[in-house]
């Protein structure tokens, strides 16, 4: 195991700027993903902390190591990426050895990490195969397997189950999160889909425009983030904004008027100079009630578009004045067509972010924290 530091490191193409000042520590056996959409600068990260892309700036430590000028191949990592990358004409077996023969490892000792390799991913069966023979799935434990074989300090996967179906993706996701667990290991995941982040991740780095917008656990992400963007990009289906204007600013909060004509009283840390500016109000779709159930409530009469029947959960889509909403419905009663719903959400799940994405401090925890 290993933890790896990036402190102010930056990239560049020419008079490109790919990645900003980026200052980040990754603890001896976490598991961090990177995640954003596709131009944030996630891959480039990773392909950085591999040793496949030159550092324009900065410091890249493993280990307490600074590593800027050590070729990949010295640097004792494990890779996978989205292409499977095996060598077709060798068979499973040849294929999880050939990282150990070319590390010059004696006959024996590649034969006993081969079968531990393939006992730890259930791939015994398949050792006398060739990639052709193969399912996806199988294929993606294969590239594992021969990241594993090689016992690296760190484990670097990029977007690897990008080329799967659903099924096989929640599998792969399950795997690959029991391999963390019985291994220990240090592993750095590349994803744009922010579900997998959720799902997999000790740690989640939330990069944008080749900067990192936040550093947390799931959980924080999801019930405190730092900017709209993070907001919007955690959380499936994503937070609902409605815009507005601070009406009054006091020791419980500020009083936020909605442009669909609400006024409702939000717990975040009260700033005089907010007084009349701009403001967006965030609320997640699971975070609606029935209007009746909830005091001090925020109440939102929506004009139903669409209703999405999931099975175990139903969301609204629809219209509150000119801003469009999102909300689960309640489970006893979910709406079965079109029409007006009235709906509400407390103050203290609501989020506040300032004309420039930024989210105000609020100050309790959210209703729903346990």
């Amino acid at each position: 195991m290993a933890d790896v530091r990036l402190e102010g490191v930056s990239k560049a193409f020419g008079t490109i700027q790919i990645l900003r000042n980026i200052d980040l520590a990754i603890d001896h056996g976490e598991f961090a993903v990177f995640v954003g959409p596709s131009g944030s600068g996630k891959s480039t990260l990773l392909r950085m902390i591999g040793g496949l892309e030159r550092i324009s700036g900065g410091r890249l430590l493993i280990d307490n190591e600074v590593v800027n000028n050590v070729d990949a191949a010295d640097r004792n990592l494990g890779m996978v990426f989205q292409s499977y990358a095996l060598y077709p004409h060798m068979t499973v077996r040849e294929n999880l050895a050939f990282p150990l023969r070319m590390a010059k490892a004696a006959r024996a000792e590649i034969d006993t990490k081969v079968v531990e390799t393939a006992s730890l991913l259930q791939i015994n069966h398949l050792l006398d195969r060739k990639p052709r023979q193969l399912s996806g799935g199988q294929r993606q434990r294969v590239a594992i397997g021969r990241a594993i074989v090689r016992e690296p300090k760190v484990f670097l996967f990029d977007e690897p189950l990008s080329n799967l179906d659903t099924e096989l993706r929640v599998q792969m996701r399950v795997q690959i999160a029991k391999l963390h667990r019985q291994l220990g290991n240090t592993m750095i995941y590349v994803t744009h889909d922010q579900v997998e982040a959720m799902t997999m991740a000790d740690k989640i780095v939330v990069l944008k425009d080749g900067n990192i917008e936040q550093v947390g656990s799931p959980h924080d992400l999801y019930h405190n983030p730092a900017s709209r963007f993070v907001a919007g990009f955690i959380g499936s289906p994503k937070m609902n904004f409605l815009n507005g204007h601070i009406e009054a600013a006091h020791e419980a909060g500020l009083d936020v008027k909605l442009d669909a004509g609400t006024t409702v009283s939000v717990p975040v840390q009260p700033d005089q100079l907010l007084v009349g500016k701009p403001i967006t109000l965030g609320i997640r779709p699971d975070d609606f009630s029935p209007s009746s159930a909830v005091r001090k409530e925020i109440a939102i009469e929506l004009d139903v578009d669409f209703v999405e029947h999931l099975g175990s959960v139903t969301y609204i889509y629809g219209n509150a004045g000119n801003e469009t909403v999102v909300a689960k419905a309640p489970k006893a009663e979910p709406p079965r067509g079109l029409g007006k719903v009235r709906l509400a959400a407390s103050p203290v799940d609501c989020h506040l972010f300032m004309a420039n994405g930024k989210a105000l401090r609020r100050l309790h925890a959210p209703a729903n924290w346990g």
